[in-house]
């Protein structure tokens, strides 16, 4: 009955109150072609149908270590411009984590609630790779790259560190970052309790020392937030994402119609590519999650 709720005449709608809730899970703008990661692209949709529905409140759900900053501010921005457009306020829970572009997104709600345990914070930029010059030196490979513009082959990790380069990287972070804090500052403002030499050094806490420091509102779920909110009739429904995965892949591949069977037209070198980019993306998603304990 919730799902078709929605598309009901107000007359003729149950009266108990209903909060969609939208889960938003994993490593910004990571996971590759079939992976978990979250963008603008694969969060669109839901976000549109957690609009749509006649509350006066919805909530996301976050649980992310962070990732890409441009994918955190699009989904940002996309949440915030939603909720002016259809007049509702927007109540995030911090699951395990809300770090780095994983709390830029929390930064999207107007109340920020999590529990005692979650991580928020790392408000910071970061960017790591490894040197193998000496790798390749000692095993006497040669490498050869030609480029058509000097700074082509900048912080290439098979040749020595320039100082140049080290620096045009450390200037493009601090533009980044700048941004994000700047984005902190406005939707947080008047709620941070802490300095800037404190808060935006890429330091992360756990739930109540970021209440205290006003990263988040207070330590709740929201179970018991929205009950405060609307009632204890109060009904969460979710709201759910896209399937993705090698699963989509699978579906993908089955045939539209004719002789062609399932089996005739399945591609084993996409499933190939599938497996390896699946892998690929696990192991860069395990190291964001990694940073943090989890």
């Amino acid at each position: 009955m919730s799902i078709f709720r929605r598309y009901l005449p107000k007359a003729l709608r149950p009266k108990t109150p209903l909060v969609p809730v939208l889960r938003l899970t994993g490593v910004i703008g990571g996971g590759g072609r079939f992976g978990r990661g979250l963008s603008l692209a694969g969060v669109a949709s839901p976000l549109a149908r957690l609009f749509s529905y006649d509350a006066p409140v919805v909530a996301i759900s976050i649980n992310s270590p962070g990732g890409s900053p441009v994918q955190s501010r699009l989904i940002h921005d996309r949440i915030r411009k939603l909720a002016e457009e259809k007049e509702k306020d927007v109540v995030v829970m911090v699951e395990d984590v809300g770090a780095s572009g994983g709390y830029m997104l929390a930064c999207a709600g107007d109340e920020i609630i999590c529990d005692e345990s979650s991580i928020l914070g790392s408000i910071g930029v970061i960017s790591a790779g490894f040197g193998l010059d000496r790798v390749i030196e000692r095993w006497g490979i040669e490498r050869r790259v030609y480029t058509a513009g000097d700074k082509k082959l900048a912080l290439d990790p098979f040749q020595p560190e320039k100082p140049d380069d080290i620096r045009r990287l450390k200037a493009i972070q601090k533009q980044i970052h700048d941004s994000f804090v700047g984005l902190v500052k406005t939707r947080r403002e008047g709620r941070i309790d802490a300095d800037d030499k404190q808060l935006f050094t890429g330091e992360f806490w756990a739930g109540e020392q970021a209440v205290a420091l006003g990263l988040a509102d207070r330590v709740a779920n929201l179970d018991t937030v929205m009950r405060e909110r609307l009632g204890e009739k109060v009904k969460l429904v979710a709201v759910p994402m896209q399937r993705r995965g090698l699963g989509a892949l699978f579906r993908s591949q089955a045939p539209l119609g004719g002789a062609q069977s399932g089996i005739d037209a399945f591609d084993p070198s996409r499933w190939s590519d599938a497996l390896v980019d699946s892998a690929v993306s696990a192991a860069q998603e395990r190291t964001y999650w990694g940073r943090f304990g989890l």
